[in-house]
C-alpha cells in the first residue's frame, strides 16, 4: 500500500459554498480521515493549495484545517505542475476565464454550477476541456427530487 498525493487548486473558498461544502466538508474531512482508500489498497491524499483574494482569511482557514499552502497569485497556483485539479467556486462572472486557464494550463476541473454566464461560453469550456484531454466537471447544489435521480 502507498500514499499518493492529489494537488489541488482550490479557489473560492473563503465564500460560503466553496468554504463549507467544499473544503470543511469535503477536502478536510476526507484528509482528517487519512484520505481515500482506492481499489487497490493505496491511500489518496488531498494536498489542498488555498487561493484568493484575502491572505488573512485563506491563513485562518489553513491554520483551522491544518493545509500548509495558501496564495493570493492565482496564475502561480495555476503554473504548478504538481497541482492536477482546478477547483473554483468564486464569483460566477469569473468562473468561465478561470476555467479557460486552468485547461491551458493542463488542469482537471472541478467547479461550482454554472460553468459560465451564457451557453456559448459553457460549450467553449467543455470543448476546451476535450481537446485537452482533461476532466470538466461541475457541481449541482441542488438536492431537488428531478436531480437527486
Amino acid at each position: 500500500m502507498a500514499d499518493r498525493r492529489i494537488g489541488i487548486v482550490m479557489n473560492g473558498v473563503t465564500g460560503r459554498m466553496g468554504m463549507n461544502q467544499h473544503l470543511i466538508r469535503s477536502i478536510a474531512a476526507i484528509r482528517q480521515e487519512g484520505g481515500v482508500r482506492l481499489a487497490n489498497g493505496d491511500r489518496l491524499m488531498p494536498d489542498p493549495i488555498l487561493v484568493g483574494r484575502n491572505r488573512e482569511k485563506l491563513e485562518a482557514l489553513a491554520r483551522a484545517y491544518n493545509i500548509v499552502r495558501v496564495t493570493t497569485d492565482i496564475e502561480a497556483a495555476l503554473a504548478d505542475p504538481q497541482d492536477e485539479i482546478f477547483f473554483d467556486a468564486a464569483a460566477t462572472a469569473l468562473r468561465a476565464g478561470l476555467i479557460r486557464r486552468a485547461i491551458a494550463a493542463g488542469k482537471h476541473i472541478y467547479c461550482e454550477k454554472p460553468s459560465a454566464e451564457n451557453l456559448q461560453d459553457a460549450l467553449d469550456l467543455a470543448r476546451r476541456a476535450r481537446r485537452g484531454s482533461r476532466t470538466a466537471s461541475c457541481r449541482t447544489s441542488c438536492s431537488c427530487p428531478a436531480c437527486a435521480s
